[in-house]
């Protein structure tokens, strides 16, 4: 597991305690949500600065904000979702993506009826404005949330525009250059999908 993966552990789990209520976190407990040992979690967060203190811990708030930096320095960037129905606002509703300081920069969708709406916060954007919107926010993955019909014109446009990694989370099969990395299945996404169809 690289660092930027055991970065997002911690976020995970900073997020929940600060739900929680707590203002501060050891190194231990931590290792206790991550099963990743307390002393390489020490020694990835002293490369980043002084935030511990021996025996007190560490400030939840600060570290969240700090790592959620370095994260974004490291290229976890934006995200695009195209489909603005039902599971793409399941999605845009989830804290998934923001507690691994992802941030969902874009929504598009076929329906002109949805443009100019909102989805979790951000304006839903016509198809046709793609390309401009995926350079201009340097969206690096594409989250696809639409029928299977139309999954592969909106994998097509993302390819064209220059996303290399797509979360398919269509019912569909998709074809894409060999440089473009496709993931079909994610856990989270089996339980949005299982609490869509459960409540509909």
């Amino acid at each position: 597991m690289g660092v930027a993966a055991r970065l997002s552990r911690y976020l995970q789990v900073l997020t929940q305690a600060r739900k929680m209520g707590k203002d501060r976190i050891s190194s231990q407990e931590i290792a206790e949500y991550t099963n990743i040992n307390a002393t390489q979690i020490r020694r990835d967060l002293s490369t980043f600065g002084k935030f511990g203190k021996r025996g007190v811990g560490y400030a939840v708030d600060s570290l969240l904000s700090e790592i959620r930096k370095i994260l974004r320095t490291q290229g976890q960037h934006n995200i695009a979702l195209i489909g603005a129905g039902r599971l793409g606002g399941a999605i845009a509703s989830s804290p998934i993506f923001a507690e691994h300081g992802i941030t969902i920069a874009a929504v598009f969708d076929s329906d002109k009826e949805k443009v100019g709406t909102s989805l979790g916060g951000v304006a839903v954007s016509p198809l046709n404005a793609l390309d401009d919107i995926v350079r201009d926010r340097s969206i690096v993955v594409g989250v696809l949330a639409v029928p299977a019909e139309s999954a592969q014109d909106a994998a097509d446009r993302l390819v064209g525009a220059g996303v290399k990694i797509v979360f398919n989370y269509s019912p569909a099969l998709i074809d894409t250059p060999s440089d473009v990395q496709v993931h079909t299945s994610n856990p989270a996404v089996e339980l949005l999908y299982a609490l869509y169809f459960h409540l509909t």
